[in-house]
């Protein structure tokens, strides 16, 4: 200290801490002649008396201009000393740093000011303190005082000028400084850091794209900004970067990837859109190395499909078709399970699109890797049965797909159908809906006999009457109407003259059998008319009720469509048919004569003629037995197949029916005892027909399942 005040004079430090600037100022100059005789003189422990009487007494005062003079004082000091300044300064930058964050904005606009001349003295070797520096500066963007602003700006430029030309510059300890600010939020501040990474880009010297994975989120993060210049600048960076991955031999594609994929779900749209982007081009570009982040990316690209914004919905698709392409191994670190477990967890989306690729990846994998999916057949199986009650149709003819697939296998086939009929019996309406379109899918898909053969063995024991009866009724329907069912229909045709037709007969049967009309409509179909008489005979006056009717009616006119243009031929041997017309009779006496089936009906049988045109004359009978005078059994079968008929055991079919037919009946009558239970005894007499009678539907207002 005293070596200090030996050089300088009282009135040069009295001026220094005046409050008139111009006095500072002239105090500086005198303080730079003095350091630069002092540096002449190669007297170098003066000048560190000097610099620390200036830091002490003066940038560390409680007095503002006291601060204020001492900055501009080290200022000059290090003008004064020129070539020599960087041996002292490790005295002079700490202080004048400390000076950036004064709670006084006039000594902070003098630090800026002060290290702006330092370091246009020193220039490189300020590098030492860039980390210092950086921060002050980082802080100082957002200053509330436009002049701190200003002056931080003018040193910003000075220092990005220094460290480009500078082989002493260390990125890889700025790069930690950098990351820990990435996330702020003030514009100031980002458009500060931007800058900065865009100009250590430039450097040619400067690796910024090895560590672009620790910054990378912060200028996605960036591209959300408010302020539209600050979306640009970051948008600028990314853009330049994707083009150097693009030249880039070598890029870290995992690291960046993690951030990409958090980043295709950000609620702004433009954010979204660079991130697919950017996905897009690592998929073409990544090769084996994004092999390990197949199903984050799958996982990120399955939403965007769906996106509300076009342009994101193309990138997300190509990327997605992309995607798919890569034919990867599970030796090679492709991850199936992962993969799996993202489409799974798709199929949840509300979003159709996303629903539909999800699908298409399941079907890719089972078609690629059956075996290694066939292995987490139980983390998704329980999920596609679920997707079979979706809304989109082409959905649920994907997961079809898929579970003939996997139904392949026999276990996985009979699961698949017991679910199916479990879902229809807790879902009505889903039968209504969808039934017709699912098992005329599978029917395709899996072969019609083994379906309806697994259907019938399952609704043979179903304990639900109610449900098997409509479940019987929907899958007769299918049978005679779809054209996908054909070949079934023409093997049925042959029941009593083919081995197979007569089993599938008789495999059929006995769930039928829960509805008569489907009874009846089954043994048409397989023309065994002498049967479907002796049905028509067995029923009794519970069966005729408003759904029987119903059915009865849609029967009728089926029989006018194509399906059973083969009987309304046979109609024209009347006397070789005879068990046919005797059944139709039947069902024309169970109509009522005003309902528009029993005209269409009596219409078709007016037509019958009167001589078969073999010339046999149709004779009356007053009974069913006297048919067997004159023709034992409906059809015409050759001499080789002729032992077939007797293979059906048709009294024990017809037992069969009656069994079944009873329970459903002693079911009605135990619901019809506890509505009547039900029902308050103070209701006598008229008042009690009256509700019974408004409980029952009108003929006219039901309708029976398809």
């Amino acid at each position: 200290m005293a070596d200090a005040l030996s050089v300088i004079p009282a009135s040069v430090l009295r001026n220094l801490s005046d409050k008139l600037y111009e006095k500072r100022k002239n105090a500086a100059l005198e303080i730079e002649g003095i350091v630069k005789q002092l540096a002449s003189a190669g007297d170098h422990d003066k000048i560190s008396a000097v610099i620390n009487l200036l830091a002490k007494e003066f940038t560390y005062s409680s007095q503002s201009n006291h601060r204020k003079g001492g900055l501009i004082g080290l200022a000059a000091a290090t003008v004064g000393l020129s070539s020599e300044a960087a041996q002292h300064l490790e005295q002079i930058v700490p202080p004048v740093l400390n000076s950036l964050s004064d709670q006084d904005s006039r000594v902070r606009y003098y630090a800026c000011e002060a290290l702006y001349n330092i370091a246009k003295v020193v220039r490189g070797d300020f590098i030492i303190f860039f980390n210092q520096i950086f921060d002050a500066l980082c802080k100082l963007s957002a200053d509330s005082d436009p002049n701190v602003q200003s002056a931080a700006h003018l040193l910003d430029r000075l220092v990005k000028d220094i460290v480009t030309e500078s082989d002493q510059f260390s990125i890889e300890e700025f790069i930690p400084l950098l990351r820990e600010r990435m996330n702020v939020l003030n514009p100031y501040v980002r458009q500060f850091l931007v800058g900065w990474i865009t100009v250590l880009d430039s450097v040619p010297d400067i690796d910024m794209l090895g560590f672009l994975p620790d910054f990378l989120d912060g200028l996605f993060n960036m591209l959300s900004d408010s302020s539209r210049e600050i979306r640009q600048q970051a948008d600028s960076a990314l853009s330049e970067f994707l083009q150097e991955i693009k030249n880039s031999p070598s890029v870290d594609y995992g690291r960046m990837t993690e951030i990409l994929v958090q980043r295709a779900a950000s609620p702004d749209e433009f954010t979204r859109l660079t991130a697919i982007t950017w996905i897009n081009e690592f998929v073409k570009l990544g090769g084996d190395q994004l092999v390990p982040y197949y199903a984050d990316i799958l996982g990120a690209i399955l939403p965007c499909i769906s996106d509300k914004e076009e342009k994101i919905r193309v990138v997300a698709r190509e990327t997605n078709e992309e995607l798919r392409s890569i034919k990867a191994d599970p030796a090679e670190g492709f991850d199936i399970g992962a993969i799996l477990s993202i489409a799974r967890r798709q199929l949840d989306s509300e979003l159709e699109a996303t629903r539909i690729e999800a699908l298409h990846w399941i079907s890719t994998l089972l078609d690629r890797h059956r075996a290694e999916v066939l292995c987490f057949l139980n983390d998704i199986f329980d999920t596609l049965l679920k997707a079979l009650s979706d809304s989109s149709d082409e959905v649920v003819l994907l997961v079809l797909d898929i579970h003939a697939c996997i139904a392949q296998d026999p276990p996985h086939f009979r699961q698949l159908v017991v679910f199916l009929v479990h879902n229809f019996r807790v879902d009505h309406s889903l039968l209504e809906r969808r039934g017709a379109l699912i098992i005329r899918r599978l029917c395709v898909l899996l072969d019609a006999e083994r379906v309806y053969r697994e259907l019938s063995t399952i609704l043979e024991g179903e304990a639900d009457l109610d449900f098997a009866c409509i479940m019987v009724q929907a899958l007769n329907l299918i049978l005679l109407t779809s054209s996908e069912l054909s070949e079934l229909r023409e093997l049925l045709k042959q029941s009593l003259g083919n081995a197979a037709g007569k089993d599938l007969f008789i495999s059929l049967y006995a769930s039928w059998c829960h509805s008569s009309m489907a009874t009846i409509s089954l043994c048409l179909l397989a023309q065994t008319y002498q049967h479907a008489s002796a049905v028509i005979q067995s029923l009794v006056e519970e069966d005729i009720n408003v759904k029987f009717l119903v059915q009865l009616d849609k029967l009728i006119r089926l029989l006018e469509t194509p399906v059973f243009t083969y009987l309304r031929l046979q109609l024209l041997e009347p006397g070789r048919y005879i068990w046919l017309l005797k059944a139709l009779y039947g069902l024309l006496m169970l109509l009522p004569q005003q309902s528009a089936a029993f005209k269409i009906l009596r219409t078709r049988l007016k037509t019958v003629p009167l001589y078969s045109f073999n010339g046999d004359r149709i004779k009356r009978a007053s009974s069913g037995n006297s048919y067997n005078h004159y023709i034992t059994e409906d059809g015409d079968i050759s001499q080789d197949n002729g032992n077939l008929r007797n293979e059906i055991n048709f009294a024990s079919r017809l037992q069969q029916f009656e069994q079944m037919q009873q329970q459903h009946r002693m079911l009605e009558k135990s619901k019809a005892q506890s509505r009547k239970s039900s029902t308050p005894s103070s209701k006598e007499g008229p008042e009690a027909a009256a509700a019974e009678a408004s409980q029952r539907p009108s003929t006219s207002s039901r309708r029976g399942p398809g």
